[in-house]
C-alpha cells in the first residue's frame, strides 16, 4: 500500500506553511448567513471573501467541480451560502455544468494553479471529485490513473497543507472494497480489483497520513452507485463514453440506442441481473454538505459508505423505467463482466450515525424520474 505513497511524494517537495488571510463583511452590508455566521464562529476569524465577487460568500475549493456528482454539489453549496470555487480541467467535464461560482480551468497536478486558488479566494476548506474513473481503462493505462488520481490528489494535499486549509471532502468509492456479495460496511476488507479501485484506496491512506501529520482532517464518502439529475433538470448525467445503467437505459426509450445489453442473467439473485444500491445524487450532495459541518464543528476524519441501503437488479431498473417513460425497453443478454459481483449494496448506518444523513431521494422511481427529465431536455427532438 504505502509503496504507491512513496512512488508519488517523489513527484513533490513540502512547502512551507502560510498563514490565511481573511477579509470584510458581506457586500450588501446585511449579516451574514446563519450558516456563514457558525463557520466564522468556529475558525474564530472574520470569514474570507474574494473583493471581485459581486456577492461575499464563504469560499470553498471544488476540484472537479464541472463533473456529475461535482456540479450537483456546486448547486448545494451555492444555495446554502456558500461560493463553490470550481477548479477543473473539463478532459470530463462541462463548462455550461459550472453556474454557481468561478471556474478556474487547470490541472489538479499544477501546484502553480493550485496555490494561486487558494492564495486568491482563500477557502477554508476542499472538495475533491476530480479522478478519471473508467474500470476498463484502469486496467489497460493504469498509469495515468495512478498519475491522475495519485499524484494529483498528493499535489493537492501538499497545497493545502501549505496553506493551513484543514478540512477536505473526497469523493472516494465503492470500488476499494472489489467484488463482494454480502452488505458492505466500513470494516469490510478492502480488495480493490482494478487500478482505478487501488488508486482510490491510496489516497484514502494518504488522507489519513496527513491527517496524523498536519491536522488536515478529511471526510472519506465512499460512493455506491450514483444516479438522477438534478430535480430542475439544470444539469444531470452526461458522460462520454456512457457506461452508467441508468442513463443508457433512458437512451433507449429516446431511441438513442436500439437495445440495453444486460451483462449476466445467471447471477444468484431473484431475477437472474446483477444486484447493485442506486442512490441519487441529490442526497449525494446534501452528504457532501453535512460532511463539511461535520468537519467545521471540529470533527476528525473518517471514511463513510453512500448507499441507500437497498438493493435493485438490472431489470429492475428496466422495468421502472419502463413505468417512468411508459415506453418500452428491449434488451439483449450478454456475457457477465470480469469482476462484476453479484451483489452490491451498502450498510450506510455509520453515515446516519455521525452525519445524521439518510437518504430521501433514492426510491428508484424518482431516480429515473429526474433523470428521465433531464434527458428529454438534453436531448429535445429525439423521440
Amino acid at each position: 500500500m504505502r509503496c504507491w505513497l512513496t512512488y508519488c511524494v517523489l513527484f513533490f517537495h513540502t512547502s512551507a506553511r502560510l498563514q490565511n488571510s481573511a477579509c470584510g463583511l458581506m457586500s450588501d452590508g446585511t449579516r451574514p448567513s446563519r450558516r456563514r455566521r457558525a463557520h466564522q464562529a468556529r475558525r474564530g476569524t472574520p470569514a474570507t471573501v474574494c473583493q471581485d465577487q459581486d456577492q461575499a460568500m464563504l469560499p470553498i475549493l471544488v476540484v472537479g467541480g464541472a463533473g456529475y456528482v461535482g456540479s450537483h454539489c456546486c448547486k448545494h453549496l451555492h444555495k446554502a451560502g456558500y461560493l463553490p470555487v470550481v477548479l477543473d480541467n473539463l478532459t470530463t467535464g462541462h463548462r455550461d455544468f459550472v453556474r454557481w461560482g468561478p471556474l478556474e480551468e487547470g490541472d489538479i497536478r499544477d501546484r502553480e494553479v493550485v496555490l494561486r486558488l487558494l492564495e486568491r479566494y482563500q477557502p477554508t476548506a476542499a472538495m475533491h471529485f476530480a479522478a478519471k474513473s473508467l474500470v476498463p481503462e484502469s486496467v489497460a493505462a493504469p498509469d495515468i490513473y495512478y498519475d491522475n488520481n495519485v499524484v494529483g490528489t498528493l499535489n493537492l494535499l501538499q497545497c493545502l497543507q501549505s496553506r493551513n486549509v484543514k478540512r477536505l471532502v473526497f469523493s472516494s468509492t465503492c470500488a476499494i472494497y472489489g467484488a463482494r456479495s454480502d452488505l458492505i460496511s466500513e470494516d469490510s476488507n478492502k480488495n480493490p480489483i482494478s487500478p482505478y479501485g487501488y488508486s482510490k484506496l491510496v489516497c484514502e491512506q494518504m488522507m489519513d497520513d496527513f491527517s496524523r501529520a498536519y491536522d488536515l482532517q478529511s471526510v472519506r464518502l465512499r460512493y455506491f452507485n450514483a444516479a438522477g439529475a438534478d430535480p430542475e433538470a439544470e444539469i444531470g448525467e452526461q458522460h462520454s463514453p456512457e457506461t452508467h445503467l441508468v442513463p443508457i437505459t433512458l437512451d433507449v426509450a429516446l431511441g438513442i440506442r436500439d437495445r440495453l445489453q444486460v451483462y449476466g442473467d445467471d447471477y444468484t439473485t431473484p431475477d437472474g441481473s446483477a444486484i447493485r444500491d442506486y442512490i441519487h445524487v441529490v442526497d449525494l450532495a446534501e452528504a457532501h454538505l453535512k460532511a463539511l459541518d461535520y468537519l467545521s464543528a471540529g470533527g476528525p476524519s473518517l471514511a463513510l459508505n453512500l448507499g441507500s441501503g437497498r438493493g435493485s437488479s438490472v431489470l429492475q431498473v428496466v422495468n421502472a423505467a419502463e413505468m417512468v417513460t411508459g415506453r418500452s425497453i428491449r434488451t439483449e443478454t450478454a456475457p457477465r463482466r470480469p469482476g462484476d459481483a453479484a451483489v452490491l449494496v451498502a450498510d450506510p448506518s455509520q453515515a446516519r450515525a455521525r452525519l445524521s444523513w439518510s437518504t430521501e431521494h433514492s426510491d428508484l422511481s424518482e431516480i429515473i424520474g429526474d433523470a428521465w427529465r433531464w434527458h428529454q431536455r438534453r436531448f429535445a427532438g429525439h423521440s
